[in-house]
Protein backbone atom coordinates (compact mmCIF):
# COMPACT_ATOMS: atom_id res chain seq x y z
CA UNK A 1 0.00 0.00 0.00
CA UNK A 2 3.22 2.43 1.24
CA UNK A 3 4.79 1.63 -2.30
CA UNK A 4 1.47 2.38 -4.37
CA UNK A 5 0.49 5.77 -2.02
CA UNK A 6 4.32 6.48 -3.23
CA UNK A 7 3.94 5.91 -7.20
CA UNK A 8 1.03 7.69 -6.70
CA UNK A 9 2.46 10.79 -5.56
CA UNK A 10 5.54 10.76 -7.63
CA UNK A 11 3.16 10.47 -10.91
CA UNK A 12 1.55 13.15 -9.03
CA UNK A 13 4.35 15.69 -8.91
CA UNK A 14 5.54 14.28 -12.30
CA UNK A 15 2.53 14.94 -13.72
CA UNK A 16 2.05 18.81 -11.89
CA UNK A 17 5.97 19.25 -12.23
CA UNK A 18 5.39 18.62 -16.36
CA UNK A 19 8.44 16.01 -15.93
CA UNK A 20 9.42 13.49 -18.67
CA UNK A 21 8.72 9.82 -17.41
CA UNK A 22 10.30 10.91 -14.05
CA UNK A 23 13.26 12.32 -15.81
CA UNK A 24 14.81 15.53 -14.73
CA UNK A 25 12.96 17.09 -17.36
CA UNK A 26 10.23 19.48 -18.43
CA UNK A 27 8.67 18.57 -21.69
CA UNK A 28 7.69 22.47 -22.13
CA UNK A 29 12.04 22.55 -21.49
CA UNK A 30 12.41 19.91 -24.37
CA UNK A 31 10.14 21.80 -26.88
CA UNK A 32 11.80 25.22 -26.58
CA UNK A 33 15.46 23.62 -26.72
CA UNK A 34 14.39 21.70 -29.61
CA UNK A 35 13.28 25.35 -31.24
CA UNK A 36 16.22 27.08 -30.45
CA UNK A 37 18.02 24.63 -32.18
CA UNK A 38 16.50 24.79 -35.36
CA UNK A 39 16.76 28.41 -35.65
CA UNK A 40 20.26 28.08 -34.59
CA UNK A 41 20.87 25.90 -37.53
CA UNK A 42 18.94 28.13 -39.73
CA UNK A 43 20.54 31.34 -39.05
CA UNK A 44 24.05 30.48 -38.23
CA UNK A 45 25.34 29.52 -41.79
CA UNK A 46 24.51 33.70 -42.32
CA UNK A 47 25.16 34.92 -38.58
CA UNK A 48 28.29 36.74 -37.23
CA UNK A 49 26.81 40.17 -38.09
CA UNK A 50 28.58 42.09 -35.75
CA UNK A 51 30.95 40.03 -34.37
CA UNK A 52 33.89 42.34 -35.85
CA UNK A 53 33.10 45.32 -33.57
CA UNK A 54 33.19 42.58 -30.34
CA UNK A 55 36.54 41.59 -31.52
CA UNK A 56 38.19 44.89 -32.21
CA UNK A 57 36.82 46.05 -28.91
CA UNK A 58 38.31 43.61 -26.58
CA UNK A 59 41.47 43.45 -28.76
CA UNK A 60 41.82 47.30 -28.43
CA UNK A 61 40.52 47.76 -24.97
CA UNK A 62 43.45 44.39 -23.86
CA UNK A 63 46.17 46.58 -26.07
CA UNK A 64 48.72 49.20 -25.10
CA UNK A 65 48.01 50.62 -28.43
CA UNK A 66 47.88 54.89 -28.29
CA UNK A 67 43.59 54.73 -29.18
CA UNK A 68 43.16 51.05 -26.95
CA UNK A 69 42.83 50.82 -23.05
CA UNK A 70 40.83 53.18 -21.69
CA UNK A 71 41.52 55.48 -24.35
CA UNK A 72 39.09 53.15 -26.65
CA UNK A 73 36.34 55.23 -26.30
CA UNK A 74 37.29 58.19 -27.03
CA UNK A 75 39.07 57.08 -30.28
CA UNK A 76 36.37 54.67 -31.29
CA UNK A 77 32.94 56.26 -30.24
CA UNK A 78 31.60 53.78 -32.63
CA UNK A 79 31.77 50.90 -30.16
CA UNK A 80 29.11 51.62 -28.45
CA UNK A 81 29.58 48.56 -25.91
CA UNK A 82 30.19 48.03 -22.05
CA UNK A 83 33.34 47.15 -20.78
CA UNK A 84 31.54 43.77 -19.86
CA UNK A 85 30.65 42.74 -22.84
CA UNK A 86 34.39 43.13 -24.12
CA UNK A 87 35.64 41.24 -21.24
CA UNK A 88 33.44 38.26 -22.54
CA UNK A 89 34.33 38.52 -25.86
CA UNK A 90 38.04 38.17 -24.74
CA UNK A 91 37.25 35.13 -23.46
CA UNK A 92 36.86 33.85 -27.33
CA UNK A 93 39.96 35.24 -28.16
CA UNK A 94 42.20 32.14 -27.63
CA UNK A 95 40.23 29.98 -30.05
CA UNK A 96 40.26 30.62 -34.14
CA UNK A 97 38.51 33.56 -35.31
CA UNK A 98 35.36 31.30 -36.63
CA UNK A 99 35.51 29.25 -34.00
CA UNK A 100 35.30 32.01 -31.32
CA UNK A 101 32.73 33.78 -33.21
CA UNK A 102 30.58 30.37 -33.34
CA UNK A 103 31.18 29.41 -29.41
CA UNK A 104 29.71 33.18 -28.71
CA UNK A 105 26.77 32.59 -31.02
CA UNK A 106 25.61 29.19 -29.32
CA UNK A 107 26.47 30.15 -25.82
CA UNK A 108 24.52 33.13 -26.29
CA UNK A 109 22.05 31.29 -27.68
CA UNK A 110 21.77 29.01 -24.77
CA UNK A 111 21.09 32.19 -22.42
CA UNK A 112 18.19 32.67 -24.01
CA UNK A 113 16.62 29.34 -23.17
CA UNK A 114 18.33 30.36 -19.34
CA UNK A 115 16.69 33.33 -19.49
CA UNK A 116 13.33 31.33 -19.91
CA UNK A 117 13.54 29.26 -17.26
CA UNK A 118 14.20 32.48 -14.96
CA UNK A 119 11.14 34.00 -16.06
CA UNK A 120 9.40 31.06 -15.16
CA UNK A 121 10.89 31.00 -11.88
CA UNK A 122 10.21 34.18 -11.28
CA UNK A 123 6.66 34.19 -12.29
CA UNK A 124 6.10 31.12 -9.73
CA UNK A 125 8.10 32.90 -7.07
CA UNK A 126 5.99 35.97 -7.52
CA UNK A 127 3.17 33.89 -7.59
CA UNK A 128 3.82 31.81 -4.15
CA UNK A 129 1.02 31.31 -1.96
CA UNK A 130 -1.77 32.30 -4.57
CA UNK A 131 -2.51 29.06 -5.72
CA UNK A 132 -0.70 28.80 -9.14
CA UNK A 133 -1.74 26.51 -11.39
CA UNK A 134 1.82 25.49 -12.35
CA UNK A 135 0.92 23.64 -15.49
CA UNK A 136 -0.53 26.43 -16.95
CA UNK A 137 2.40 28.94 -15.91
CA UNK A 138 4.26 26.10 -18.26
CA UNK A 139 2.02 26.10 -21.05
CA UNK A 140 2.06 29.91 -20.72
CA UNK A 141 5.70 29.94 -21.01
CA UNK A 142 5.93 27.45 -23.49
CA UNK A 143 3.79 29.67 -25.69
CA UNK A 144 5.20 33.01 -25.23
CA UNK A 145 9.03 31.03 -25.48
CA UNK A 146 8.20 29.96 -29.30
CA UNK A 147 7.65 33.77 -29.90
CA UNK A 148 10.51 34.83 -27.90
CA UNK A 149 13.32 31.94 -29.55
CA UNK A 150 13.04 33.43 -32.91
CA UNK A 151 14.03 37.40 -32.53
CA UNK A 152 16.84 35.83 -29.16
CA UNK A 153 18.21 34.02 -32.29
CA UNK A 154 18.00 36.95 -34.41
CA UNK A 155 20.32 39.05 -31.93
CA UNK A 156 22.42 35.96 -30.50
CA UNK A 157 23.25 34.66 -33.81
CA UNK A 158 22.19 36.63 -36.77
CA UNK A 159 23.51 39.69 -35.42
CA UNK A 160 25.97 38.22 -32.84
CA UNK A 161 25.46 41.14 -30.39
CA UNK A 162 27.19 39.66 -27.28
CA UNK A 163 26.46 43.35 -25.51
CA UNK A 164 22.57 43.13 -25.90
CA UNK A 165 22.57 39.21 -25.12
CA UNK A 166 24.20 40.47 -21.70
CA UNK A 167 22.53 43.40 -20.94
CA UNK A 168 19.43 41.36 -21.28
CA UNK A 169 20.51 38.45 -19.49
CA UNK A 170 21.82 40.64 -16.63
CA UNK A 171 18.29 42.32 -16.44
CA UNK A 172 16.22 38.97 -16.68
CA UNK A 173 19.11 37.85 -13.31
CA UNK A 174 17.85 41.05 -11.93
CA UNK A 175 13.89 40.46 -12.26
CA UNK A 176 14.32 37.20 -10.86
CA UNK A 177 16.41 38.41 -8.26
CA UNK A 178 13.32 41.15 -7.45
CA UNK A 179 11.12 38.06 -6.95
CA UNK A 180 13.68 36.68 -4.53
CA UNK A 181 13.50 39.95 -2.44
CA UNK A 182 17.07 39.86 -2.97
CA UNK A 183 18.19 44.00 -3.29
CA UNK A 184 21.84 43.70 -3.51
CA UNK A 185 21.56 41.11 -6.25
CA UNK A 186 19.12 43.34 -8.15
CA UNK A 187 21.62 45.87 -7.63
CA UNK A 188 24.68 43.98 -9.15
CA UNK A 189 22.87 42.73 -12.11
CA UNK A 190 21.11 45.68 -13.19
CA UNK A 191 24.70 47.50 -13.41
CA UNK A 192 26.32 44.43 -15.16
CA UNK A 193 23.54 45.30 -17.90
CA UNK A 194 24.41 49.00 -17.96
CA UNK A 195 28.14 47.68 -18.33
CA UNK A 196 27.34 45.76 -20.82
CA UNK A 197 25.38 47.77 -23.36
CA UNK A 198 24.60 51.63 -21.96
CA UNK A 199 20.72 51.77 -22.82
CA UNK A 200 19.73 49.26 -19.88
CA UNK A 201 19.85 52.02 -17.92
CA UNK A 202 15.96 52.25 -18.78
CA UNK A 203 15.52 49.66 -16.72
CA UNK A 204 16.78 50.99 -13.27
CA UNK A 205 13.20 51.61 -12.12
CA UNK A 206 13.05 47.97 -10.92
CA UNK A 207 14.94 49.20 -7.88
CA UNK A 208 11.82 50.99 -6.92
CA UNK A 209 9.97 47.97 -7.29
CA UNK A 210 11.70 46.95 -3.66
CA UNK A 211 10.67 47.59 -0.02
CA UNK A 212 11.56 51.19 0.86
CA UNK A 213 13.46 51.02 3.21
CA UNK A 214 15.97 48.34 0.49
CA UNK A 215 15.99 51.91 -1.99
CA UNK A 216 19.00 53.68 -0.80
CA UNK A 217 21.36 50.85 -0.38
CA UNK A 218 20.21 49.26 -3.56
CA UNK A 219 20.73 52.70 -5.76
CA UNK A 220 23.72 52.79 -4.04
CA UNK A 221 25.33 49.56 -5.08
CA UNK A 222 23.97 50.07 -8.29
CA UNK A 223 25.51 53.66 -8.95
CA UNK A 224 29.03 52.28 -7.45
CA UNK A 225 29.12 49.45 -9.53
CA UNK A 226 28.46 51.90 -12.68
CA UNK A 227 31.00 54.02 -12.00
CA UNK A 228 33.27 50.99 -11.45
CA UNK A 229 33.16 50.06 -14.85
CA UNK A 230 32.97 53.01 -16.86
CA UNK A 231 34.69 56.27 -14.88
CA UNK A 232 37.94 54.60 -15.62
CA UNK A 233 37.60 55.77 -19.64
CA UNK A 234 36.64 59.12 -18.20
CA UNK A 235 39.34 59.78 -15.98
CA UNK A 236 41.49 57.75 -18.23
CA UNK A 237 41.10 59.87 -21.63
CA UNK A 238 38.52 62.89 -21.06
CA UNK A 239 37.71 62.83 -24.88
CA UNK A 240 35.50 59.53 -23.80
CA UNK A 241 33.17 62.34 -23.31
CA UNK A 242 32.44 62.85 -27.31
CA UNK A 243 31.38 59.07 -27.28
CA UNK A 244 27.82 60.23 -25.79
CA UNK A 245 27.88 62.06 -28.79
CA UNK A 246 27.99 59.31 -31.30
CA UNK A 247 25.22 59.56 -34.10
CA UNK A 248 23.99 56.80 -36.58
CA UNK A 249 21.74 57.49 -39.67
CA UNK A 250 17.51 58.20 -38.94
CA UNK A 251 16.29 55.50 -41.01
CA UNK A 252 13.26 56.10 -43.34
CA UNK A 253 11.53 53.20 -41.26
CA UNK A 254 12.20 54.48 -37.87
CA UNK A 255 9.42 55.91 -36.18
CA UNK A 256 11.00 59.38 -35.15
CA UNK A 257 10.31 60.41 -38.88
CA UNK A 258 6.14 60.21 -37.76
CA UNK A 259 7.41 63.03 -35.23
CA UNK A 260 8.78 65.20 -38.17
CA UNK A 261 12.14 64.12 -37.04
CA UNK A 262 13.97 64.23 -40.82
CA UNK A 263 17.42 64.92 -39.56
CA UNK A 264 19.86 62.69 -41.91
CA UNK A 265 21.51 61.82 -38.21
CA UNK A 266 20.36 61.21 -34.57
CA UNK A 267 19.46 64.72 -32.79
CA UNK A 268 21.30 65.82 -30.40
CA UNK A 269 18.50 65.26 -27.62
CA UNK A 270 17.16 61.76 -28.92
CA UNK A 271 19.59 60.04 -26.68
CA UNK A 272 19.06 61.82 -23.63
CA UNK A 273 14.61 61.96 -23.99
CA UNK A 274 15.10 58.16 -25.20
CA UNK A 275 16.64 57.18 -21.59
CA UNK A 276 14.29 59.90 -19.47
CA UNK A 277 11.31 58.40 -21.12
CA UNK A 278 12.23 54.67 -21.07
CA UNK A 279 12.87 55.57 -16.95
CA UNK A 280 9.74 57.82 -16.33
CA UNK A 281 7.36 54.96 -17.56
CA UNK A 282 9.09 52.53 -15.60
CA UNK A 283 8.71 54.56 -12.30
CA UNK A 284 4.77 55.17 -13.41
CA UNK A 285 4.58 51.42 -13.83
CA UNK A 286 6.41 50.32 -10.33
CA UNK A 287 4.03 53.05 -9.19
CA UNK A 288 1.24 51.90 -10.41
CA UNK A 289 2.27 47.87 -8.70
CA UNK A 290 2.81 47.09 -12.16
CA UNK A 291 7.05 46.20 -12.42
CA UNK A 292 6.45 43.29 -14.79
CA UNK A 293 5.78 45.98 -17.27
CA UNK A 294 9.39 47.89 -17.21
CA UNK A 295 11.18 45.87 -19.42
CA UNK A 296 9.00 46.80 -21.95
CA UNK A 297 8.32 50.62 -21.31
CA UNK A 298 12.04 50.84 -21.35
CA UNK A 299 12.57 48.72 -24.60
CA UNK A 300 9.47 50.61 -26.10
CA UNK A 301 11.17 53.79 -25.63
CA UNK A 302 14.15 52.71 -27.37
CA UNK A 303 11.95 51.69 -30.21
CA UNK A 304 9.77 54.67 -30.40
CA UNK A 305 12.89 57.34 -30.44
CA UNK A 306 16.06 55.00 -31.75
CA UNK A 307 16.85 56.74 -35.60
CA UNK A 308 17.67 53.02 -36.45
CA UNK A 309 15.48 50.17 -37.30
CA UNK A 310 17.98 46.97 -36.60
CA UNK A 311 15.64 43.93 -35.95
CA UNK A 312 17.68 42.88 -33.29
CA UNK A 313 16.01 45.68 -31.38
CA UNK A 314 13.06 43.59 -30.91
CA UNK A 315 14.71 40.94 -28.64
CA UNK A 316 14.55 43.53 -25.53
CA UNK A 317 10.54 44.39 -26.59
CA UNK A 318 10.52 40.59 -26.59
CA UNK A 319 11.64 40.14 -23.58
CA UNK A 320 9.67 42.92 -22.12
CA UNK A 321 6.21 41.23 -23.23
CA UNK A 322 7.58 37.87 -21.73
CA UNK A 323 7.88 39.08 -18.83
CA UNK A 324 4.52 40.58 -18.70
CA UNK A 325 2.91 37.87 -20.32
CA UNK A 326 4.24 35.41 -17.51
CA UNK A 327 4.52 37.26 -14.87
CA UNK A 328 2.26 40.60 -15.03
CA UNK A 329 -0.94 38.74 -16.32
CA UNK A 330 -2.38 34.89 -15.89
CA UNK A 331 -3.90 34.45 -19.06
CA UNK A 332 -3.50 30.77 -20.85
CA UNK A 333 -2.68 32.86 -24.19
CA UNK A 334 0.78 35.11 -23.72
CA UNK A 335 -0.95 37.44 -26.74
CA UNK A 336 2.13 40.39 -26.33
CA UNK A 337 4.74 38.04 -27.09
CA UNK A 338 2.80 37.28 -30.09
CA UNK A 339 1.74 40.79 -31.11
CA UNK A 340 5.28 42.06 -30.67
CA UNK A 341 6.52 39.62 -33.04
CA UNK A 342 4.03 39.86 -35.86
CA UNK A 343 3.77 43.35 -35.62
CA UNK A 344 7.76 44.41 -35.19
CA UNK A 345 9.26 41.29 -37.10
CA UNK A 346 6.74 40.38 -39.23
CA UNK A 347 6.03 44.29 -39.99
CA UNK A 348 9.76 44.61 -40.95
CA UNK A 349 9.37 41.71 -43.71
CA UNK A 350 5.93 41.92 -45.19
CA UNK A 351 5.03 45.96 -45.46
CA UNK A 352 6.12 47.34 -48.43
CA UNK A 353 7.11 50.65 -47.57
CA UNK A 354 9.58 52.61 -44.94
CA UNK A 355 6.64 54.34 -43.22
CA UNK A 356 4.05 51.83 -42.89
CA UNK A 357 7.11 50.28 -40.98
CA UNK A 358 7.76 52.80 -38.79
CA UNK A 359 3.93 53.09 -38.19
CA UNK A 360 3.81 50.14 -37.13
CA UNK A 361 6.32 50.36 -34.61
CA UNK A 362 4.91 53.62 -33.45
CA UNK A 363 1.41 51.91 -32.78
CA UNK A 364 2.96 49.19 -31.16
CA UNK A 365 4.79 51.26 -28.72
CA UNK A 366 1.51 53.76 -28.00
CA UNK A 367 -0.69 50.76 -27.71
CA UNK A 368 1.68 48.46 -25.82
CA UNK A 369 2.46 50.94 -23.29
CA UNK A 370 -0.96 52.19 -22.73
CA UNK A 371 -1.90 48.81 -22.18
CA UNK A 372 0.32 47.52 -19.39
CA UNK A 373 -0.22 50.95 -17.63
CA UNK A 374 -3.68 51.55 -17.98
CA UNK A 375 -6.02 48.32 -18.78
CA UNK A 376 -7.24 46.85 -15.49
CA UNK A 377 -5.59 44.00 -13.98
CA UNK A 378 -4.46 42.20 -11.03
CA UNK A 379 -2.44 44.74 -8.84
CA UNK A 380 0.96 43.26 -8.30
CA UNK A 381 2.51 42.59 -4.67
CA UNK A 382 6.01 44.28 -4.02
CA UNK A 383 8.83 41.43 -3.64
CA UNK A 384 9.57 41.46 0.07
CA UNK A 385 13.14 40.42 1.39
CA UNK A 386 13.44 36.58 2.18
CA UNK A 387 12.22 35.81 5.71
CA UNK A 388 14.40 34.61 8.13
CA UNK A 389 14.24 32.84 11.61
CA UNK A 390 11.34 31.09 12.49
CA UNK A 391 9.18 32.88 10.50
CA UNK A 392 11.11 31.39 7.14
CA UNK A 393 10.55 28.11 9.07
CA UNK A 394 6.77 28.55 9.82
CA UNK A 395 5.73 27.23 6.24
CA UNK A 396 2.18 25.53 5.03
CA UNK A 397 2.72 21.51 3.66
CA UNK A 398 1.03 23.55 0.19
CA UNK A 399 3.68 26.44 -0.14
CA UNK A 400 6.65 24.14 0.78
CA UNK A 401 4.95 22.12 -2.54
CA UNK A 402 5.01 25.09 -4.33
CA UNK A 403 8.41 25.99 -3.51
CA UNK A 404 9.44 22.32 -4.84
CA UNK A 405 7.64 23.07 -8.42
CA UNK A 406 9.38 26.28 -8.46
CA UNK A 407 12.83 24.56 -8.47
CA UNK A 408 11.60 22.02 -10.32
CA UNK A 409 11.92 24.28 -13.57
CA UNK A 410 8.78 26.41 -14.08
Amino acid sequence: MRVARTARATTDYDAAAGRIAGLPLRRHHVLLTAWTVLWFFLVEPRGGFSWHYLRQGEQLLFSHQPDGGLSLYAHHPELQIGPVSLAAARLTAPFPPHAGELIAEAVSAGLGLVMLVLVGRTAALYYLGTGTNHRRLQQRLLIAGLAFIPMWVEVSVRFAHLDDVLALFFTTLAAHALARGKPVHVAVFLALAVDSKPWAIAFAPLILALPRPAWLRTAVWFCVLVAVAWLPFYLGNLDTMAAAKFTIPNQPASALRWFGVTDPATPWWDRPTQFALGIGLGCVAVRRGRWPAVVLLGADARILLDPSVYTYYTASILLGTLLWDAVGQKRLVPWWSWIALVALYGGTLLLPSDPARGFVRLVFVVVSAAYVLLWPTQRTRRPQPRARGGDGRRRTAGRRRERILVGAGN
